[in-house]
């Protein structure tokens, strides 16, 4: 990679916002002081008649209508620039697939790996494939200047630069149900011997990763707001849930259940029915065959 050639998504953003905000403050301020200056100047009391008799200027009028074209070219030019950057991915860029659904995201690479966060290494590009499994979403990334739609049925895709390491918040930029809010996650940013490392840890648990049960869970949405590791999400943690007593209310009514293989089944499929104390009630309903939901059931039995 060539970081002299390399333009970021930030850098093709930030001047083109900055230099329109500059154009756009000197034409309020300037507008607003002329109009201040001619109705004090020209205020009725102070010029009761007409002096002028002049019906025209021709190097006004050629002045005012040049300039604002120019201007408007100006904006063009920087805009097109800025977003031909956005699109024109460079080569070396490293490819993650984002799924959105109701509502959660979920990334996939190309060595097989699933995470509900975007996990990148820093000072490399990312192309980011956008996929909707149900309705339009948008992939929205403040600290990267991104924000493309993710359409059902159409192919788009967004990329940027993590120019140093940290935490950025991803979100759902358009309405997509009751939930929406709900739909956030980040960009991990991590070093390169970092990220590497957590690749390799992440395709090591594969094996686990490759029960029908997990794959179900990936599949449908649910380890964007449940974890496995024990991590506070939308959703409470799938780690350990097996036995586990849960506070949950049903009917309006608090009460003490264990996490049973019933227990689990009506979750799943009345998800309303018992409302896990402390969580939102934002889990939508999901119609499996039996044996799916047996194959969910073994797995969560598992995590300990």
């Amino acid at each position: 990679m060539n970081p002299a050639r390399l333009m970021t998504t930030t850098e093709a953003i930030d001047p083109v916002f900055m230099f329109i905000f500059g154009a756009c403050l000197v034409l309020l301020i300037g507008i607003t002081a002329a109009m201040l200056y001619f109705v004090v100047r020209y205020h009725r009391s102070k010029a009761p008649e007409a002096t002028s008799k002049a019906e025209g200027n021709l190097w006004l009028e050629i002045i005012w209508t040049v300039l604002p074209t120019m201007l408007v070219l100006a904006m063009f030019y920087y805009g097109w620039s800025g977003y031909l950057t956005l699109r024109n991915v460079p080569e070396e860029a490293m490819e993650v697939t984002a799924t959105a659904r109701m509502w959660s995201w979920s990334f996939s690479y190309a060595n097989g790996v699933t995470s509900p966060k975007l996990y990148v290494p820093v000072g490399r590009p990312v192309r980011v494939n956008l996929v909707s499994q149900d309705v339009i979403h948008g992939f929205f990334l403040p600290a990267f200047r991104v924000k493309r739609d993710v359409v059902p049925g159409m192919k788009n895709h967004a990329w940027f630069v993590a120019s140093k390491a940290g935490s950025y918040d991803l979100f759902c930029s358009q309405y997509c149900g009751t939930s929406h809010s709900a739909m956030i996650s980040t960009v991990e940013a991590l070093p390169e011997a970092e990220f590497a490392a957590w690749m390799e840890h992440e395709k090591s648990g594969e094996e686990q990763k490759e029960h029908p049960g997990h794959e179900l869970l990936e599949k449908h949405g649910c380890l964007g707001c449940h974890s496995e590791d024990g991590s506070a999400r939308v959703g409470p943690t799938l780690k350990g849930i097996w036995g586990r007593s849960v506070t949950v209310e049903t009917n309006g009514a608090g009460r003490v259940v264990i996490a049973d293989e019933a227990y689990l089944r009506r979750s799943i499929l009345e998800p309303g029915a018992d409302l896990v104390k402390g969580f939102p009630p934002i889990m939508p309903p999901f119609t499996l065959k039996d044996d799916e939901l047996r194959a969910i059931v073994q797995y969560l039995r598992g995590l300990k």
